[in-house]
C-alpha cells in the first residue's frame, strides 16, 4: 500500500486530498494543527497527526514514525498554507514573515525532514502553489510573493532531488471552493483600520480577499485531478487545476504589463488619487 503524507488537512483542499487518496488505496497520514481537527481526521480513518509545520523537532519525530511504520514515503503533499490579505505596507515585515514561514519556509522544513523516507521510496514531493504566484494582484502582495517563491523553490528542489530519484511536482490551483476566502477575509479585517492610508479603499481589499471564490471548482474535483496527475508513470512538473488556473497565467503572459496593472487597479478600486 502506497503511503502519503498531506499537510493542512483540517478542511478544504487538504481534506479533499486526504479523502481522495484514501479512497484510491493510499495509507494517508493527514496533519492538522488543532486537536479537534486531528480528532475528526482520526475518526474518518486517517493516520491523523497534530503538527505545526514549522516545528522542526516534531517533523523529525514524524519522519522517524513513518520510517518505523512503513520504511518509506511515496507522496508528500505540502498543502498547509494561508493567504495574507491587505496592503503590503500595512502588514509590514511581520505579516510577510508569518506568510513566508507557513507558505514557503515550511515547505523546505517538511521536505528536508521527510527526505530520508522519500529517498527510500523514490517518492514524489507535491508543492501546492497558486496562479497568484504568476498573476500578482494588489492587496495580496505577501501571498503572491510567497507563491512565487514556491514556484522557484520547486524548480530548485526538482533539480537537486533528481539524483536521488525523488520527483517534484508544483500545483498551481485556480479558484477552488474552500475556507480560503473566509480565512483571507478574516486576515484582511485584522489590518483594515481607520489609521490606514488605504482605509478609503477597504472595499477593494475585501473584494480581493473574496476573489478566490469567484465561480470556484469543487475541492473534490481538484483533488481527483491531482490524484490522476500523481499516479501518472511520469508525473508532470507543473499541474494547473481549477477555474482560472490556465486563463490567468495566459493573461499575465500575453497582456502588456501596464495594461494588466491598469485593469487590476480598476478591479480593486485603486484608480484615482487619495
Amino acid at each position: 500500500m502506497p503511503v502519503a503524507l498531506i499537510t493542512g488537512c483540517s478542511s478544504g483542499i487538504g481534506r479533499a486530498l486526504a479523502d481522495v487518496f484514501k479512497t484510491a488505496g493510499y495509507e494517508v497520514w493527514a496533519s492538522a494543527r488543532k486537536p479537534e481537527d486531528v480528532a475528526r481526521l482520526s475518526a474518518a480513518g486517517f493516520t491523523a497527526v497534530q503538527l505545526d509545520v514549522n516545528d522542526g523537532v516534531a517533523l523529525e519525530q514524524l519522519s522517524e514514525q513513518i520510517n518505523q511504520t512503513h520504511g518509506g514515503l511515496d507522496v508528500l503533499i505540502n498543502n498547509a498554507g494561508y493567504g495574507a490579505m491587505g496592503p503590503l505596507l500595512d502588514g509590514g515585515v511581520p505579516a510577510m514573515q508569518r506568510q513566508f514561514e507557513t507558505n514557503v519556509f515550511a515547505i523546505v522544513g517538511v521536505t528536508r525532514a521527510m527526505f530520508p523516507v522519500l529517498r527510500r521510496a523514490k517518492g514524489l514531493v507535491v508543492n501546492i502553489g497558486s496562479v497568484s504566484g504568476i498573476l500578482v494582484t494588489p492587496f495580496a502582495g505577501a501571498y503572491c510573493a510567497s507563491k512565487a517563491a514556491v514556484h522557484a523553490l520547486s524548480d530548485a528542489l526538482r533539480m537537486e532531488l533528481a539524483p536521488f530519484a525523488v520527483n517534484v511536482m508544483e500545483v498551481q490551483p485556480g479558484a477552488i471552493a474552500s475556507d480560503f476566502a473566509r480565512n483571507a477575509g478574516h486576515e484582511a479585517e485584522q489590518l483594515i483600520s481607520e489609521q490606514s492610508p488605504w482605509f478609503p479603499l477597504r472595499e477593494g481589499i475585501r473584494a480581493r480577499a473574496k476573489a478566490s471564490q469567484d465561480h470556484p471548482t469543487p475541492a473534490s474535483e481538484f483533488a481527483a485531478g491531482l490524484l490522476k496527475a500523481v499516479q501518472q508513470s511520469k508525473p508532470p512538473r507543473l499541474v494547473r487545476l481549477g477555474n482560472g488556473s490556465r486563463a490567468l497565467p495566459l493573461l499575465a503572459g500575453l497582456l502588456p504589463k501596464g495594461l494588466l496593472e491598469s485593469g487590476l487597479m480598476k478591479r480593486f478600486g485603486l484608480r484615482g488619487q487619495l
